[in-house]
Formats: structure tokens, sequence, C-alpha cells
């Protein structure tokens, strides 16, 4: 998008970042899908389950695609923003929306979901998604994987080599089958991001708050000005994000 520096800040300062979805980037930034297609895979496990889970559903954005849902339908969301635009979007399709606190255990009864699934997880707790999973009943989800967004996230921080280890697919899958689950399907891909403004940057920013703790446009305007210089003389800032899609089993 056009502007100056300064345009472009205050643009993106006064954009809504709830919810999941990334549409204010349309034309300002774009990142490449994972071949697999997501949301079409969620839609057709949704529409075959009996009970099911969508854990740190966001503002409901993925799982609103769906066409049919089950008998028991439920997501959780602990960002009360994201929690009330999910409850807005999904309870009027028979889908219960409900507060949750991170690192605290899930409100539900052992095995009452025979469908766990999850869009990039801020964290799995292997040991309650294997606890209300029924027997028999499956975790389909796809995860953020190691190292997303890092070329980012590092010309404002700089190098951070042990937290590029972070999110390792074969870790999470440990601690999965740890937990009693067996893995039945895990595919990985890295992906081209490309940013063309510095607006992009202060709404991801913004958004992905765990990027750059912390992050305010005051505190790094001088980085921010050199990175909207950047894409002046060169194009656009290139980064790489890293998906993966887990499908665990509870025996």
């Amino acid at each position: 998008m056009a502007g100056t520096f300064e345009e472009l800040i205050a643009d993106a300062e006064t954009a809504d970042v709830t919810g999941w979805g990334f549409d204010w980037l349309d034309g300002r930034a774009s990142e490449e899908r994972p071949p697999w297609g997501y949301a079409r895979l969620l839609a057709e496990r949704w529409a075959a389950a009996h009970a099911a889970l969508d854990l740190d559903t966001g503002g409901g954005e993925v799982l609103a695609e769906a066409t049919a849902f089950p008998p028991v339908a439920v997501a959780t969301e602990a960002w009360p923003p994201n929690a009330a635009e999910a409850t807005a979007r999904l309870h009027p399709r028979g889908v219960a929306v409900v507060r949750t606190t991170a690192g605290e255990p899930l409100p539900f009864a052992d095995g009452g979901f025979d469908l766990i699934t999850s869009r990039h997880p801020v964290a799995p707790d292997w040991p309650e998604i294997a606890r209300v999973l029924a027997r028999g009943g499956t975790y389909f989800a796809q995860h953020v994987g190691p190292a997303s967004g890092f070329e980012l996230i590092e010309f404002f921080l700089g190098p951070l080599p042990e937290q590029r280890r972070g999110r390792d697919p074969r870790a999470e899958t440990d601690a999965a089958r740890a937990a009693g689950l067996e893995i039945v399907d895990l595919r990985a891909a890295r992906l081209r991001i490309e940013i063309h403004d510095v607006g992009a940057v202060v709404y991801l920013l913004r958004k992905l708050i765990w990027w750059v703790p912390g992050f305010t446009v005051e505190r790094y305007r001088d980085r921010l000005r050199d990175l909207h210089e950047q894409i002046r003389r060169e194009g656009p800032f290139v980064a790489h994000s890293s998906r993966h899609l887990i499908e665990a089993r509870r025996s």
C-alpha cells in the first residue's frame, strides 16, 4: 500500500486486531497456504463427529467455515475479545463458546468428545486433550511449527537460536505419546511470507503479541523506519512460516 511512513504507521495503529481474521492485510502481505487445506479437512471431520471440541478457536473464523456441526459442538477461547467475537459468530450456529484460562484444566468431563480440533493452539496440553477425548477419539489440528516468522522477529530482537528450536513437531508428538495418544499422521510445510509495507508489520506485531513481546510503535520506531526504507529499496520483506498437521488417536 502506498503512503508515507507516518501514514502507514497511523493506519496500522488504529486497525482492529481482534479475532483470527487477517483480511486487513489483503494487498499488504501474503502467506503461502499449507498444501493440505486444513479448513476443508476440519469441516469434514466436524460433519462426521458426534461430540466435537475446537480449542483456542480465536474469533471462530475457521470453525465457522464448516457447513455442518455435530449434536454436541463446543469451542474454547481464553482471550476475552476473541471469545466475544466467537460467541457472536458461532452461537447462532449451535456451537457453545466456553471461556478458558491458560494453564488450567479444561472444564469438561473425562472422555466427553470423540473429536478435538485446533488451528494454531497456543500450547497444547496433551494430558488434558487425552483426558477429554473418548476412547477411539481423534485429535486433529494444524500447529505452528518452529521458527515461524523469525526473519521478522529477529529483525527487531536480534538472533534467537534457542527460541528457533521451539514448537518442534517431533517434541510435540513425543509429548502426545507420553499422554497416551497414538500418532496417526504428521505432515509439515515451510511457507513463504511477503510483507509489502511497514503498516502490515505493525498490524502483525500488534496481533501476534508473542512475536515481539512488549511491542509498541514508539519503542521500535527507529527499527520500523529502517524496515520501511528497506522495503522501499529492495521490495517485499520475505519471511517464512512453518506449519504441521497432526492427527492423534486415543486408544
